[in-house]
């Protein structure tokens, strides 16, 4: 059975993407994956720090070219967001030349991609969304959100501004802040909008208590992987998204 490398560019305070994405592609029935990151200096999520987070990228893209990756995931969706209406493409685009320009071919994606692609994968334009960011940040998530075309119905900042810390956070503190929202019409719930922010083991109970599709950014980032990747995406216990293949 062919293992798929997948490379992760991460933040260097980030330990959640780590696990909870090759969780979730663990749980594929046909097929086999490896994981390689390269990580970015970043502590507290702020635009000075994002900044020069991002501005780490090329080394981070060399170090995965290094390991001859299948795909690559820009694993900070906050990072991209924060920088205004479009980036993801724009960095999406930049990292596809640069790993050309090394002579590969892997296929090219990011969390703030992946939430935007899953989300019309489920046909949902009305969402909510928790984050763990503070309020400014979550203002610019939402505001890049309906650049895209989504209606975002009501959203929760959690106000966590070091980034080790909102590795941390309590699921139920993140299902508290869902509730506290208003779900009346909407598509989706994004669980967590940020793939630091633990929320693997609340996207099935957060579906039954709410009764609309949940996502998180570790759902989407894995259900883009294997569209992209050409294999089925459909895995167990993960939501809506990775119910069935589509």
């Amino acid at each position: 059975m062919t293992v798929h490398r997948i490379g992760l560019v991460v933040p260097s305070s980030n330990v959640t993407v780590e696990t909870e994405v090759p969780a979730l592609l663990g749980r594929h029935a046909e097929a086999r994956f490896s994981f390689h990151s390269s990580r970015m200096r970043m502590h507290q999520v702020s635009p000075e720090e994002l900044r020069a987070m991002n501005a780490q990228r090329e080394r981070c893209i060399d170090e995965l070219a290094d390991a001859s990756v299948d795909a690559l995931l820009y694993a900070c969706l906050v990072a991209l967001m924060a920088q205004g209406p479009g980036e993801h493409q724009r960095t999406e685009a930049a990292v596809v030349k640069q790993l050309a320009n090394a002579g590969q071919h892997p296929a090219v994606l990011s969390s703030a991609g992946a939430l935007v692609e899953g989300l019309a994968a489920l046909g949902a334009r009305r969402i909510a969304l928790v984050t763990p960011y503070l309020r400014p940040l979550a203002e610019q998530v939402v505001g890049y959100l309906e650049s895209e075309g989504l209606e975002v119905r009501d959203w929760a900042a959690l106000e966590v501004g070091d980034n080790a810390e909102v590795g941390c956070i309590p699921g139920e503190r993140v299902m508290a802040a869902a509730r506290g929202l208003n779900l009346d019409g909407v598509d989706a719930l994004v669980i967590s909008a940020c793939v630091q922010m633990p929320s693997l083991n609340l996207v099935g109970p957060a579906e039954a208590e709410f009764g609309v599709p949940v996502l998180s950014a570790a759902t989407a980032g894995a259900f883009t992987l294997l569209r992209h990747l050409g294999l089925a995406t459909e895995l167990p216990g993960a939501g809506s998204l990775l119910a069935a293949a589509r």
